[in-house]
């Protein structure tokens, strides 16, 4: 695919698939993205074996459909108007070159780092697997994934994550009809089945008393993390911006506001049913390190799957691994060059562009996986860091963008002002406050953010003066949300609420 994909003329080829991108591949790449390798190990083994685990991971997944509205009405549409490559152009059309450096370093570094240490987990999954070393899987996952994106662009990388989300789908469906078929069927299954693993949602906690999953942290916290995420994270808003028109971008987001969480459910229906297996089968029980629980999924697959589909399975962890590095690769590549171009002001050939992209592609991918490799037994602990590490930033670099698009009051100075700020007093409150949920971050960082930066508009006002065409822009409509799509996605939430409440009911 990469091969095929390889002819293109300019940067918007390059990065963007030449905005000739429909909604329905564009829509399982951004899944493919966020629903990793991660995900599809370890979700089925926080619901199904690790302590204090169950169906409350579904409670992640309620403030999608949230964040999808608030996307479409705002970020999005202004981000699609303004023809940008990386979207911290639009951060610099608006405020400045500072503001822009300001975020843009923050995601090569955080997305580098993240990318590398998930390369690395699953490299774990692949040795106990395929039976290799760490460093050859490192670099079949790696070097097969970094010629097809750098080859093929945006075009090669959605292309290929579509394909990717198929496998991937596919084989939790295989998991969870061989784990039914092993434990003895249904009846047994919702025989043994685990009570306390079934509740979803927790309304009593509140995640300030060193507790966690609540109701309200995971909606107000879930709501600014996935909006920051989906359209303030150069590796997902590429998606928004390589689709053929704004009607596609609308449909890419519906799609994943709708489709996201049924396959988040199979995941964690699958973990539930394997996680049942393994604690009426103590051989099976016995494979798991006990300091591991991730290791359930793939000792699942050596041993209850047969012949083939024990590929398959391999085969989508691969795919899911490689469908988030090659989504890293070229949007670094991206960020980096828009970056190179901004600050030497030099407006280089279509040719010399390209070539300059793929060289930077390659920089990445070698950086990525030099990271892969020394992450050695820090890893795991860094995994679940690079969640929290993520939240001290996703609320600041939400209030940042939305002040972008919708206030003509703020400067530079007001916002830079309000950032920094916001990221201090989640650094404060992560060290100083440890019985705060984390999730809480994200909606404390997008509050104080947006507070100091209003206070500093009035405290210390300037003139705003945007480039002719950013002012062209807020001239025109911003929202392409329409009735019929908030209706679809509060339905969908009301949906979710639902099944996540009758979730203890229906295993009973």
């Amino acid at each position: 695919m990469g091969f095929m994909f390889r002819t293109q003329t300019n940067k918007s080829d390059y990065f963007l698939g030449g905005k000739s991108l429909g909604w329905k591949p564009l829509a399982l790449s951004v899944m493919a993205t966020q629903l990793s390798a991660i995900s599809f190990v370890s979700a089925p083994a926080f619901v199904g074996l690790r302590e204090g685990g169950g169906m409350q991971w579904l409670s992640y997944e309620l403030g999608v459909p949230l964040a999808m509205i608030l996307l479409l009405a705002t970020i999005l549409p202004k981000l699609y108007r303004a023809g940008v490559v990386s979207i911290y152009d639009y951060l610099e059309m608006r405020f400045g070159r500072s503001t822009r450096v300001l975020i843009s370093i923050v995601f090569q570094f955080s997305r580098a780092f993240a990318t590398g240490i998930m390369i690395y987990a699953v490299s774990l999954i692949l040795q106990g697997t395929m039976g290799i070393e760490a460093w050859q899987a490192i670099l079949l996952t790696g070097v097969i994934t970094v010629l097809y994106s750098l080859q093929g662009g945006m075009k090669a990388v959605v292309y290929g994550d579509a394909i990717q989300m198929v496998i991937i789908v596919l084989g939790t469906i295989a998991c969870i009809g061989f784990g039914l078929y092993h434990l003895g069927g249904v009846d047994t299954f919702l025989a043994n089945v685990d009570s306390s693993r079934l509740t979803a949602i927790k309304f009593e906690s509140v995640g300030f008393s060193g507790d966690g999953f609540g109701f309200l942290p995971m909606i107000f916290g879930g709501v600014v993390l996935y909006a920051s995420y989906y359209g303030c994270d150069q590796t997902q808003a590429q998606r928004a911006l390589s689709a053929k028109n704004t009607q596609n971008l609308r449909y890419m987001i519906l799609a994943n506001g709708v489709v996201r969480f049924p396959i988040t459910l199979l995941y964690c229906l699958s973990g539930l049913i394997v996680g049942t297996l393994a604690m009426s089968d103590s051989t099976f029980l016995a494979k798991i390190p006990s300091d591991n629980p991730d290791w359930m999924m793939p000792v699942f697959i050596l041993n209850y799957l047969p012949h083939g589909l024990i590929g398959l399975l391999v085969v989508a962890i691969l795919a899911a691994a490689m469908s988030s590095l090659s989504s890293a690769i070229n949007s670094l590549a991206a960020v980096t060059i828009e970056d190179y171009s901004r600050i030497t002001n030099k407006d280089l050939p279509q040719e010399s562009y390209l070539k300059l992209a793929k060289y930077m592609g390659l920089v990445w991918g070698v950086i990525t996986l030099v990271l892969s490799l020394y992450a050695g037994n820090i890893a795991p602990t860094i995994i679940e860091a690079i969640n929290k590490v993520g939240s001290l930033f996703y609320g600041p670099i939400l209030a940042v963008f939305l002040m972008a698009v919708m206030s003509k009051r703020c400067t530079a100075l007001h916002v830079n002002i309000g950032l920094i700020s916001g990221v201090l007093l989640n650094l404060l409150i992560s060290m100083l406050l440890p019985e705060i949920f984390w999730f809480w971050w994200n909606f404390i960082g997008f509050v104080v953010t947006s507070v100091i930066a209003f206070i500093a508009s009035r405290a210390f006002p300037r003139v705003v003066k945007l480039q002719d065409k950013s002012e062209q822009l807020d001239s025109q409509g911003q929202s392409i949300l329409t009735r019929k799509d908030t209706i679809l996605l509060l339905g969908m939430f009301a949906s979710m609420v639902a099944i996540c409440l009758a979730i203890p009911h229906i295993f009973a």
